[in-house]
């Protein structure tokens, strides 16, 4: 596999909080990476560093030989990473499918179209083909109508995912998720983000549905108070002493030895 996400020894602190300390991990193109650890263990503020939401303290992110750490958000985007957000906030006078449009609005999209060129319209069409595809793969065909902030919390975390993946991104961060999602849409969400994979798109995937990780992610790397504590199969997370320590504190250790 190439290469395509480093992490080097990137440390952030917020005042007296240690919340990242030195961690480095790779990514590789078409890898789904599962990104787990208690509450509070620093994995959305890795997210946050990876996507240029939070400036890290030192170390670097780089994409191929590129380093975008100092990037801001936008300039990260266009390097070919995006992300989605726990708590998706969505615009209340706009449609589903304005909202995932304007997601996909090209460089000077707006400009051209506003000026009827040719090419702004060809532009629009082919955005407006590729939205109601992602929309019908994301079971929201049915209310692309409605207000984007009359959606479900499931559902907006779907509308999230559409609107990533309009910007076509190399490497797509999923913040949980599943959380708030349907049952009956989740095996659904795993075949999609399954195919995603197939045609190259990494993936690193915020969960707590275990059953969700070990359906879908090829590995996992596990954050414990900021540091990286495994990188494994999802199969050997539970065989992990660290991993164990971690969810359950450093006293499952000493009560397997005293076993």
């Amino acid at each position: 596999m190439t290469q395509l996400l480093t992490v080097t020894d990137i440390s952030k602190a917020f005042g007296g909080n240690q919340v990242l300390k030195s961690v480095t991990f790779s990514l590789q193109k078409g890898e789904i990476l599962g990104l787990l650890g208690p509450n509070g263990s620093g994995k959305s503020t890795l997210l946050n560093a990876i996507s240029g939401f939070t400036r890290v303290d030192s170390g670097s992110v780089s994409v191929g030989e590129a380093r975008i750490d100092h990037l801001p958000p936008h300039r990260i985007i266009q390097a070919g990473i995006a992300r989605t957000f726990q708590l998706p906030a969505m615009p209340a006078k706009m449609t589903v499918m304005e909202v995932v449009m304007a997601a996909g609005t090209r460089h000077h999209g707006i400009w051209n179209g506003l000026l009827s060129l040719p090419s702004g319209r060809r532009a629009e069409r082919e955005d407006s083909q590729k939205a109601s595809q992602l929309l019908e793969t994301l079971l929201l065909s049915k209310v692309r109508n409605l207000p984007a902030a009359a959606l479900s919390g499931g559902q907006k975390k779907l509308l999230g995912i559409a609107c990533a993946l309009m910007g076509e991104p190399e490497i797509l961060m999923l913040d949980e998720p599943m959380a708030g999602v349907h049952p009956q849409l989740r095996q659904e969400l795993v075949a999609t983000l399954q195919m995603l994979s197939q045609q190259g798109i990494s993936l690193i995937i915020i969960e707590h549905d275990m059953h969700f990780i070990k359906s879908l992610c090829q590995r996992c790397i596990v954050l414990d108070r900021g540091h990286i504590v495994a990188s494994c199969h999802p199969d050997d997370l539970s065989k992990n002493q660290d991993v164990l320590d971690a969810y359950l504190g450093r006293g499952s250790r000493m009560l397997k030895e005293a076993v």
